[in-house]
């Protein structure tokens, strides 16, 4: 009898509270949502841990430095205003962690990739269900236009509905506390009553600029999660059959 060795990389990972896995991504396209806002592109590749860490150090060095704020001045061609609110003390912390989230998550892109291929040829067994006190996790087919419209009504409910509970819920309660800080409640309040200057003016542009970040993020990831967990659902299948069921004389394509 031939023995066949256990595999030696995980296509995938199911816990209770979400699905890891490894797929192909873009390097350039990870790389521009680190470069949108620092721990983006780590929490694409769900590497928490490193991208909770820049996220908040994101958010604490951009808040302090206002650099949100000079960024605003620049686009509205101020640049005096801009120079005069940048606290220089803070902004010489920012640019070398900004440059490091940039260039980890395309490292880590290219590199998965080539991981992917060799779990890809390797074909190791995906486990199809996890079960546990606090949550039934299970592959099936999810679709990814419904991620993407629960998306659109909160952030974080897309990433829910494909069973990432750990990124749905830190991005609905980060997307909670920031519109917060903006005042966006206030000031979508005041625009739908037709009281347009109150809610530029109450409106807080350092905390506002980081919303389109976030939200062409959370837009992205849930549908691309969605495909790509689709994916994964159909090869679990595929290598069940082809183990379990396929006759072992099966002509193979050349």
């Amino acid at each position: 009898m031939k023995f066949i060795p256990p595999a030696r990389r995980k296509r995938a990972y199911l816990s209770q509270f979400t699905t890891t896995y490894i797929h192909l991504r873009h390097p350039l396209v990870v790389a521009f949502f680190s470069f949108s806002f620092p721990g983006f592109g780590n929490l694409m590749q769900h590497r928490y841990a490193k991208a909770f860490i820049l996220i908040v150090w994101e958010l604490f060095i951009n808040t302090n430095a206002h650099i949100n704020t000079g960024i605003l001045y620049s686009l509205l061609g101020d640049f005096e205003k801009a120079k005069a609110v940048l606290d220089e003390r803070w902004l010489m912390f920012y640019v070398a962690i900004y440059i490091y989230g940039i260039w980890d998550s395309y490292r880590g892109s290219v590199d998965m990739n080539k991981l992917y291929l060799l779990i890809d040829r390797e074909d190791a067994p995906i486990p199809p269900i996890r079960v546990g006190m606090w949550d039934i996790n299970y592959l099936d087919k999810r679709e990814p236009w419904l991620a993407l419209a629960w998306s659109v009504l909160a952030p974080g409910l897309g990433h829910l509905y494909v069973h990432k509970v750990i990124t749905g819920l830190f991005v609905f309660a980060f997307t909670i506390m920031v519109s917060y800080a903006a005042h966006l409640p206030e000031a979508i309040i005041y625009t739908l009553t037709g009281r347009l200057d109150e809610a530029v003016s109450v409106l807080d542009m350092q905390w506002a600029l980081y919303l389109p970040s976030i939200y062409s993020f959370v837009f992205y990831d849930a549908y691309v999660s969605a495909v790509e967990y689709n994916k994964l659902f159909e090869k679990e299948l595929s290598n069940y059959l082809r183990r379990c069921c396929q006759p072992k004389r099966f002509p193979w394509p050349v």
